[in-house]
């Protein structure tokens, strides 16, 4: 594994020579590779829901590239090392997995438990449950991510029957504001809403941003159909009537065999 590492590193150094190395990498910097970083993580992630384990393969290794990259950036620059970032992470995980590599703490009962202590070690280090979560996460992650940190010092509801109250009070609100037309006032109840809805996946054990996912998923599945059996029925229209199309929908869902 080392000389692998190493291979990596020697290959990452090489392209980022100044004399003989390539522009397009030597052009870059953290900003303009943090797009690219964000994308490969993506990668990964489609790539384990679609349980693609040979392009997973794949995609960490791009993943691992992006570190590579970041961090011979900033060791250019004299700020710190691949070593160093290998070396705060381990010191990171040891330090919040006490019952693992401290035999005075007491091994937690379950994950449920366990979760909870890494929690509290975490937010020992921290002014704000908040602090920590990125500002650049995806806004549906980040509502999660925030809605689970405050739960931790016991801002929650006590089980689901309350969020569908207040998802219920959140929609009303929303019809409400569509009356007076204010624009920032729907906004900001669209986002209220989305906000309980996130709340209501957490209480489910559900990933918003994967089942979003994977209902987009689902959606260009569906439409692509329609529209090839729009096409294949009306050679020669470009829009259609809503009834059609919620027909050519429901043979769409049949088709794929899916429900919902």
């Amino acid at each position: 594994m080392h000389k692998e590492i190493d291979d990596l590193l020697e290959v990452m150094a090489r392209l980022r020579d100044p004399q003989t190395g390539c522009p397009w990498d030597l052009a870059q910097d953290f900003d303009s590779i943090a797009p690219y970083t964000v994308e490969e993580a993506y990668e990964v992630a489609d790539a384990i829901a679609e349980k693609d384990w040979s392009g997973l393969q794949e995609e960490l290794g791009d993943l691992l590239f992006q570190v590579v990259f970041h961090a011979r950036m900033a060791e250019e620059q004299d700020m710190f090392t691949l070593a160093d970032v290998v070396q705060g992470v381990c010191q990171k995980m040891i330090s919040r997995h006490p019952h693992v590599f401290n035999n005075s703490h007491p091994n937690p009962r379950d994950a449920d438990a366990q979760t909870e202590v890494w929690e509290q070690q975490k937010n020992r280090h921290k002014d704000s449950v908040f602090d920590g979560i990125a500002q650049s996460f995806p806004e549906l992650l980040k509502a999660m991510k925030m809605h689970k940190a405050a739960a931790t010092i016991g801002f929650d509801w006590p089980n689901i029957a309350p969020v569908f109250d207040k998802l219920d009070e959140e929609k009303k609100e929303l019809q409400e504001a569509i009356k007076t037309g204010d624009k920032k006032n729907i906004e900001g109840e669209v986002g209220d809403l989305l906000m309980v809805c996130t709340s209501l996946a957490r209480h489910v054990n559900v990933d918003p941003n994967l089942a979003l996912r994977r209902a987009n998923q689902r959606f260009d599945a569906r439409f692509r159909i329609v529209e090839q059996l729009a096409k294949q029925e009306s050679p020669n229209q470009d829009k259609y009537d809503l009834d059609y199309l919620d027909g050519l929908w429901l043979r769409a869902k049949q088709q794929l065999g899916q429900d919902g």
